[in-house]
């Protein structure tokens, strides 16, 4: 299989089959992209202030004097959201009033995770990411043992299952167990589909592909988070909003072939085989009478072993790449969900914050694309870190007066970080062999989010410092950003297929 992409170019580039191909993965990335960063809406905290009891009889002008003022993170003096006078300050005793302007409902509210609780909504966070991060595991585990094609479709039957039942959660410990799993299918199936993708098409689509077509559409289903949030308004009536859609996915199953690649490596030459003159017949092309028979052995993986997560660290050479990258997938992940989940507390309208975080990944998957052709690897990756650690920075060093500057430099940030996750997915399938390609990128994926876990407690952190988080990330990602120089260069090489055809770590 190490010229399998010179054994099936007598397809072409860009038939009707690599369109079909293309376009189908790509809308599979679209509720990833709104499920993925839901809970901006479904866990923000509206503002609040201690719900005084209509039967304790008390004038208006006491009800507006009930609440004292406290020094909030910015220095300023505000009202308290968690104290009211009685003949003393003293706590919330008969529960919060929330204001409705913005949101009718958000978990938060429904289950009072203020306060003494407020520990619970960056919790809830990380239970998704925590999904998030076991499916991604089981993704790569999963698809390389019974292929890439049912974990795709699998996944979706998942997300959207869990993400209704959600709906009818008797209480936060209940939403979080199912919100769990919501996090499984949604990264399981991204995964997948992401490496089908890249194994079926040849080198040109496949950097399209993987750095501007599954990715761009992510951003659009991204787009349409605020829009269903601003719509609905309540938190129940989003995942509502959120669910319907998906099962208009599941006939991707009649229309989207497994893996060739894959069945080569599982010795099932005659179904592969069988994939690649379908794939003539829709471009019109004659076959060779003969496409893989020669290949057979090569491609099948040693009789009795299974490549599985230690086989990434099983040698000098891979266990350098995979430490190595595996601490800039973290790094990666920690900014932009950290940025991500920040929108609803920059200066301005949350809807709008949301969507213009959404909408500078378009520019970015854009311009990942064009480095992805022409630049290299490493440059690329230091460059786009450096650039969000730097940026991220300069944020607390701007007056608390100038909260637009702030943004801006938030969105550069985001803009910079979003380029970096863009092409460390197509990086990480380039630099391990098709053996081990999709456990490399669920794991990848899966050591990420122990980044995208700590990202809701390092915004959280903003409660005790508005700066902190800022500095924190910044600091990191430019770490980040010099140990990437530390990987190998796959820019114009071939896709090992085994072990022994990666490239060397130059670290």
């Amino acid at each position: 299989m190490s010229d399998f992409e010179s054994t099936t170019a007598f397809l072409g580039k860009w038939g009707r089959f690599q369109q079909q191909v293309f376009f189908l993965l790509c809308l599979r990335s679209i509720p990833t992209g709104y499920i993925g960063l839901s809970v901006v809406f479904l866990a923000d905290t509206p503002q609040h202030r201690c719900f005084i009891p209509a039967h304790a009889n008390v004038s208006a002008a006491w009800r507006n004097r009930s609440v004292p003022p406290e020094e909030g993170p910015g220095g300023g003096l505000a009202l308290s959201q968690c104290s009211r006078y009685r003949l003393e300050d003293m706590g919330c005793l008969d529960g919060w009033e929330y204001d409705q302007s913005v949101y009718t409902s958000t978990v938060v509210s429904e289950w009072d995770l203020v306060c003494d609780d407020q520990w619970k909504k960056p919790l809830t966070s990380s239970v998704f990411f925590f999904g998030i991060l076991i499916g991604s595991f089981i993704s790569g585990q999963l698809s390389d043992r019974f292929g890439r094609k049912i974990v795709t479709i699998l996944a979706l039957v998942v997300q959207a299952f869990f993400t209704f039942i959600s709906i009818f959660s008797p209480s936060w410990a209940f939403f979080c167990c199912l919100y769990f799993f919501v996090g499984v299918g949604n990264s399981s199936g991204f995964v997948a589909a992401f490496v089908l993708g890249t194994e079926i098409f040849g080198p040109h689509v496949r950097k399209i592909f993987s750095t501007l077509g599954s990715n761009l559409v992510f951003a659009v289903g991204y787009m349409l988070l605020p829009l269903f949030a601003f719509i609905t308004r309540d938190w129940k009536m989003l995942l509502v909003a959120l669910t319907l859609p998906i099962p208009l996915y599941l006939p991707l199953w009649w229309y989207v072939p497994e893996s060739p690649r894959w069945l080569l490596s599982q010795g099932r030459v005659e179904e592969a085989e069988a994939i690649i003159r379908e794939a003539a017949k829709k471009n019109k092309i004659e076959p060779p009478s003969l496409i893989f028979a020669p290949l057979q052995e090569e491609t099948k993986s040693p009789k009795g072993k299974t490549q599985n997560i230690c086989d990434l660290i099983g040698s000098q050479n891979i266990r350098g790449v995979s430490f190595t990258l595996w601490m800039v997938w973290i790094c990666i992940a920690i900014a932009y969900f950290a940025v991500s989940l920040n929108t609803v507390n920059l200066h301005g309208n949350s809807y709008l914050n949301c969507f213009l975080s959404a909408t500078v990944e378009l520019p970015a998957y854009v311009l990942s694309w064009i480095m992805f052709r022409r630049c290299s690897r490493r440059l690329c990756l230091f460059s786009t870190l450096f650039t969000t650690g730097l940026f991220l920075l300069f944020v607390q060093l701007m007056p608390a007066s100038m909260t637009l500057s702030k943004t801006e430099l938030c969105m550069i940030a985001k803009f910079a970080v979003t380029i970096a996750f863009s092409i460390v997915y197509g990086y990480t399938v380039e630099v391990y062999p098709t053996v081990l390609r999709t456990t490399a990128l669920g794991t990848s994926s899966m050591i990420a989010r122990i980044g995208s876990i700590l990202s809701p407690y390092i915004i959280y952190l903003r409660s005790y410092s508005l700066s902190l988080p800022y500095i924190l990330i910044g600091c990191f990602s430019v770490l980040c950003a010099l140990l990437s120089l530390l990987l190998p260069e796959t820019y114009g090489m071939p896709l090992p297929d085994t072990i022994s055809q990666m490239q060397r770590f130059p670290g």
